[in-house]
């Protein structure tokens, strides 16, 4: 491991300094666990892996380092507090299912707070140019968790509260958070719903869980047009992937952001177990490039991921490897057709 670089004298991407990746994760969060559920510890190390050899291939240095947990007040920013305090009782009671789907184990409110600091830090990271990808490789994930509501293996929404920490610096208000999970960020979207200085982008599958996302939810009030949903159909594969994402970017651009965040899900690749797309890491390397093309574009510093789903370890290995490479490769504004040149 290496220790971060110093920050760069101006906001931007130059050839030098887009060689810098931090990863945030902790062994603690495998404390959040169920027997036999398909949101396992071993993703986390799945991931990792798969960080390193993309940075090696792409010849950047490595940070990684465990975050520490977000305080309460960042927390309580995106949710309701009486949410807050209702899931650490039921943890301190050893816990429980809140839905077929989403449990709470004792100590998966300590892990929940570890895996919101890390996106919080991935995000501060590389606003302030410390590094030029920020990964938090977190669990348990966060995008279908609301203000008062967790679902869909989400108690806390992780993107959600790095975006609005991100907001305290004086740099960002204008924020896009990008989400390519196979399921639609409800949580998310519900969240900015009405947030003008918000764009939320997505392309999920669908007919799937949680049966949001239509092309028609765009956005409320003066909020209207941040809201972009693109769906896939069961058995699109990366032509029809990489085409929804150029079409999203442009709106992106229009939008002009201050920072991206990226709700990193893999569970659009082919051998996912739990759901019916055909992505391949070249899909995932294709569109990374491209967002790391668009943030080179817009003058951003870098791109900070926060993980969402993937089930298949190897798959997990592979996407986040091949997203490395696109993403550095599109900061450098290089045009070589092995990290993914489109």
């Amino acid at each position: 491991m290496t220790e971060s670089a110093p920050k760069p004298t101006a906001r931007g991407v130059a050839e030098e300094s887009a060689s810098r990746v931090l990863v945030l994760t902790d062994p603690a969060m495998e404390r959040h666990a169920a027997r036999g559920h398909p949101e396992r510890h071993e993703r986390l190390a799945a991931v990792v892996a798969g960080i390193q050899a993309g940075s090696a291939t792409a010849r950047a240095e490595v940070e990684v380092r465990a975050p520490s947990p977000a305080p309460d007040e960042a927390i309580v920013a995106v949710h309701d507090p009486a949410y807050l305090a209702a899931l650490d009782q039921l943890d301190g009671g050893g816990g429980g299912w809140i839905d077929p789907d989403t449990y709470l184990a004792r100590g998966s409110m300590a892990a929940a707070r570890l895996a919101a600091g890390a996106g919080i830090e991935a995000a501060l990271a590389v606003d302030e140019g410390a590094a030029s990808v920020g990964f938090s490789v977190s669990r348990p994930p966060g995008h279908h968790a609301a203000r008062a509501s967790a679902a869909g293996f989400c108690l806390l929404n992780n993107v959600a509260i790095a975006a609005l920490a991100l907001r305290r610096s004086p740099s960002v208000n204008r924020i896009a958070i990008l989400d390519w999970d196979v399921h639609h960020g409800d949580g998310t979207q519900a969240i900015f719903d009405d947030d003008p200085d918000l764009l939320y982008a997505s392309t999920h599958q669908r007919p799937l869980y949680p049966g949001s996302g239509s092309p028609g939810e765009r956005g409320s009030g003066s909020a209207a047009g941040t809201m972009l949903n693109l769906t896939l159909p069961p058995g699109a594969g990366d032509e029809t992937f990489t085409g929804a994402w150029h079409e999203l970017l442009n709106h992106v651009r229009a939008f002009r952001p201050e920072a991206i965040l990226v709700s990193a899900g893999y569970d659009g690749h082919r051998d996912d177990p739990l759901a019916n797309l055909e992505i391949t890491e070249a899909g995932y390397r294709a569109v990374a490039r491209a967002i790391g093309s668009t943030a080179a574009e817009l003058r951003l510093p870098g791109v900070a991921l926060v993980l969402e789903g993937g089930y298949d370890l190897r798959a997990l290995e592979g996407s986040a490897s091949a997203t490395i490479e696109g993403l550095l490769a599109g900061l450098r504004g290089t045009r070589n057709p092995d990290l993914g040149g489109a």
